[in-house]
């Protein structure tokens, strides 16, 4: 077994012409359906050559997507030619902007099929911001009940914050294993247990950034019937998914615009069913949220319906690259990219299971489900060396860098979902709290391996409608260069992280 030190810089074997165009016939033989998507290789040379034209391999599309050029262009073309003010106002300028940002809002609400009779769209700066207003507004109160599954973004495990302050209780919903699915049986159970008298809310993604895994959107209708409000995060849906708010109506719905089309950034949204407004109530109010404010009457009226949670000033130039960015996914089709991404999960994911150092142990452990049902283009997994103690996933993030590969490690502000496909238990947890006030991930990940070779952390891997079959082979070529290899052969990690943050020495 080499026990030579892999650099950043070492080369992976290139394939020849002759192997890539076998393989690409074998794929296209187990997944036929991909020659459907063929205006996405089109689209690859045409709106996005940048990645071909710099050599990179992008598969970190549940991190952020890709813009293509034409949604640039249109925007500029914007900017270029119209005088634009604050819609705040009344003059041209203000006017104009105004219709812009409101014809918007109408076009966001077709998109999604959503009826401006059910429905209203809140522009936030990101699903963060958009689950924050649903957690500060939410009527939480002493017998509510405050339900999510394990498997939820940071954003919306705070909301338990919101719920703990007001006297509500929350509860996790546990997830099965290993495909990290909901365990509906205790779901139902715990549905039908809450008070329906209170306010209760169940929240749920119906994508895992962290596994992939596609929830049943049945679930809304099953906990509405028994009383709750639904919120439904669908950042990492809606990228490679129609969500059809005719067909399933959640009270909120909040999503990033620059998952799914990659430009503008700092922009997010909250549907909220109208049904639900009259209950909701914000703690503050702000420039443009009010009606009628008095400092010596000390009394406020808040604005009716979306202006009541736009808080100041919303992105107004921006906005009108949202419109562009939803014509540009409507051009290819969202069955169009989510069969592209289904066909090359499925590849990615039957190579990967293949993997075996000479011993004849496997290389990696996938998290979630290992084929393609109910489950999108986030693929998590760690990498093992031939004895099974687990690979340091940020010196595996570090040589990909060097391969011009961009993929994401850590926990992806998803800990529930790591700690339950990594086997982590409370005490685990409460053990790395009571080590130090100031714990960080990458600190607890070395006192959680002493526990049991277990990982505080993985990588992730995801596909976008920009991905082709050479990207997914160049990954493979990247993880089937990890054979036989231990920490000692692949050298030490240069960076470290904390609070999701890349920290480098400045020097």
């Amino acid at each position: 077994m080499s026990t030579k030190p892999l650099t950043t810089q070492q080369a992976i074997p290139e394939y020849t012409a002759e192997q890539q165009a076998t393989l690409y016939a074998q794929f296209l033989q187990a997944y036929p359906t991909y020659q459907t998507t063929e205006l996405l290789d089109e689209w690859r040379q045409t709106e996005y050559g940048r990645l071909d034209a710099t050599k990179q391999i992008y598969l970190d599309y549940t991190g952020g997507g890709l813009y293509a050029e034409s949604q640039l262009e249109a925007h500029m073309a914007i900017l270029r030619t119209q005088v634009l003010g604050n819609p705040h106002s009344a003059n041209p300028t203000s006017m104009a902007m105004t219709d812009l940002v409101e014809g918007t809002r109408a076009f966001i609400l077709r998109y999604f099929n959503a009826s401006p009779d059910e429905y209203i769209v809140v522009f936030t700066q990101n699903a963060s911001g958009a689950l924050k207003l649903v957690g500060e507004s939410y009527p939480f109160e002493e017998g509510s009940q405050y339900l999510l599954t394990y498997d939820n973004h940071n954003s919306v495990n705070g909301i338990r914050e919101f719920a703990r302050d007001k006297g509500a209780t929350f509860t996790y919903i546990p997830l099965t294993t290993p495909e990290l699915r909901i365990d509906q049986g205790t779901l139902t159970n715990l549905l039908a247990a809450a008070n329906p008298a209170k306010p209760n809310l169940f929240a749920f993604p119906a994508q895992s950034n962290f596994s992939g895994v596609k929830h049943p959107l049945s679930l809304i209708s099953l906990a509405q019937e028994k009383g709750w409000d639904v919120c439904l995060d669908a950042a990492a849906f809606v990228p490679t998914n129609q969500l059809d708010l005719s067909q399933v109506k959640p009270e909120f719905v909040a999503m990033s615009f620059y998952k799914m089309f990659g430009y503008p950034t700092g922009l997010g949204a909250l549907f909220i069913r109208k049904s639900v407004l009259g209950k909701l109530h914000r703690p503050w109010f702000a420039g443009g949220t009010v009606n009628f404010v008095s400092a010596q009457a000390k009394a406020h009226i808040l604005s009716k319906n979306e202006a009541a949670f736009e808080d100041g000033t919303v992105n107004y130039l921006n906005i009108p690259a949202i419109k562009t960015g939803l014509e540009h996914l409507q051009r290819v089709g969202m069955d169009v990219i989510g069969e592209r991404v289904r066909c090359l999960t499925g590849w990615l994911i039957d190579q990967l299971m293949q993997l075996k150092h000479e011993n004849g142990r496997p290389m990696i452990r996938i998290y979630g489900p290992s084929n393609t049902h109910m489950r999108g283009g986030t693929v998590t997994l760690n990498f093992y060396d031939p004895d099974g103690h687990l690979l340091d996933y940020r010196r595996i993030e570090e040589l990909a860098n060097g391969q011009g590969i961009s993929l994401r490690t850590g926990c992806f502000c998803n800990p529930g979902a790591g700690e339950v496909a990594e086997g982590l238990t409370r005490e685990d947890m409460l053990a790395g709290l009571a080590e130090s006030e100031d714990m960080t991930l990458p600190r607890f990940m070395q006192l959680i391996q002493h526990r049991g070779n277990k990982s505080a952390g993985a990588i992730r891997i995801s596909v976008g409608l920009a991905t082709n079959f050479a990207d997914v082979y160049r990954f493979m070529q990247f993880a089937a260069s990890f054979r036989n290899k231990t920490n000692l052969n692949i050298g030490q990690v240069t960076f470290d992280i904390e609070s999701c943050r890349v920290i480098r020495d400045g020097s």
